[in-house]
């Protein structure tokens, strides 16, 4: 018999937020005359692909050397060398251990990090975090149980020539005896 809840697809809800398929063994089979019936819902969905969704170096991958790109990183296991990523969001897994410079727009650190860290928008130290070495960024966000040992600046990058500006309006306001000779 036909059922109201028979006909919605099982891989988006209402809200529209992709969830996992039953597996073909699990979902029940529909059964006509003795042959069973399985309908296209039943098979296992691809899970869909985002643009945004976040590439992964396991514990089991090593990797010594320059990494590059754009897009978001997670990092759960062993990485020496250089990682840029411009516009991208760097988290280091619990297992992480990286022993590199990091540029990146945000920098996230559940593992352990050794090296220059300079996250653009924004650095976050999880309790689990370890940072050895240099940290600059706008907004710094450290749990309890974090370690972090080095340098820290924080705070919007201080402008030279701003800096000599104030500077000279300050002495200007100033008077200044004029020396005799």
């Amino acid at each position: 018999m036909w059922k109201k809840e028979d006909a919605k697809p099982q891989a988006l809800p209402a809200h529209g937020v992709p969830q996992a398929s039953p597996s073909p063994a699990a979902a029940p089979s529909h059964s006509t005359h003795g042959h069973t019936a399985t309908s296209q819902r039943d098979a296992p969905a691809a899970p869909p692909v985002s643009s945004h969704a976040a590439a992964c170096i396991s514990q089991g991958i090593r990797i010594k050397g320059e990494i590059t790109g754009s897009e978001d990183l997670f990092v759960d296991g062993p990485i020496e060398g250089k990682l840029n990523l411009a516009n991208g969001s760097l988290t280091i897994g619990p297992n992480g251990t990286v022993k590199a410079d990091v540029v990146a727009r945000e920098v996230i650190v559940r593992g352990r990090l050794e090296g220059k860290i300079a996250g653009r928008e924004r650095v976050q130290l999880w309790s689990t975090g370890q940072v050895l070495g240099e940290i600059q960024t706008q907004r710094l966000a450290i749990e309890d149980g974090a370690v972090l040992r080095g340098k820290v600046e924080t705070g919007r990058p201080i402008d030279k020539a701003t800096d000599e500006r104030s500077s000279a309006a300050a002495m200007a306001g100033k008077s200044v005896p004029a020396a005799t000779i």
